[in-house]
């Protein structure tokens, strides 16, 4: 692909119709749910926060982590995700991080790592979009039981070479160290999700990062890259169902 194609490949919001209204909708629902929710620091950084939805003390825990291709968005605006597994006993943790420009995706991808430090606690990982990017990227981790990795990105190298790199400022060597697609194996379940009205790319992506590790791939019929989240906000959801799982295993 030439550079046209490609920044259209991994244009989400132009995909999508009517996608800022979409967003602006989670932005309401996300702001009557935290009400229920308090916010822990694990970090000097101003974005270095947590907001923690309590089902009970000693719950089983989820942390999600926001999408935006680590530039855009923030923890707040997606406090609706919450309800479904919240309703299952589950509780959820929403953790924020600095957005490039300001820092690296080396340093991202720290801030991620001390948040999980912080909780110190056996936890299921999930994220959508670069958040699914960087649930993959804490497979590793030692707190982590398993994962669920939402319409990630699993190979950095066409996010080097498109508009998306204006802010990243990705090189080569960074590109490759924070491709989980080159990562070594952790051995952890992870569910790939993605839906089938994604773009192209997206589900390429998804579909390679599942076979490299044999990981669970999850499509899901007739949802795009936005209306997925229903399924992790539903408490009847299929991302639900799946988190309620991977907390069995």
């Amino acid at each position: 692909m030439d550079r046209a194609a490609l920044d259209a490949a991994y244009n989400n919001g132009a995909a999508v119709a009517g996608s800022a209204q979409i967003v602006a909708e989670w932005r309401r629902r996300s702001e009557i749910a935290r009400a229920s929710s308090r916010e822990l620091r694990y970090g000097s950084a101003e974005r270095n926060r947590i907001d923690y939805f309590e089902a009970k003390a000693g719950a089983p825990l989820l942390v999600f982590l926001h999408g935006g291709y680590w530039q855009n968005r923030e923890k707040e605006t997606f406090g609706f995700i919450a309800a479904g597994p919240f309703a299952h006993g589950i509780s959820v943790a929403l953790v924020g991080y600095t957005l490039a420009p300001e820092k690296r995706l080396d340093g991202i991808v720290a801030e991620v790592r001390a948040a999980l430090d912080f909780l110190a606690r056996p936890l299921v990982v999930s994220g959508w979009s670069a958040g699914g990017h960087l649930t993959a990227m804490m497979m590793g981790h030692p707190n982590v039981r398993g994962g669920l990795a939402i319409s990630g990105i699993f190979d950095l190298e066409p996010i080097r070479l498109c508009y998306l790199n204006e802010k990243l400022l990705l090189d080569e060597q960074e590109a490759r160290r924070n491709s989980p697609l080159l990562k070594e194996d952790s051995g952890k379940t992870c569910v790939v999700a993605y839906g089938t009205s994604e773009l192209p790319e997206l589900q390429r992506q998804s579909k390679e990062y599942a076979q490299r590790f044999g990981h669970r791939l999850l499509p899901l019929a007739d949802h795009d890259h936005f209306s997925i989240l229903e399924e992790l906000a539903s408490p009847q959801g299929a991302l639900t169902s799946a988190v309620r799982t991977l907390m069995d295993t």
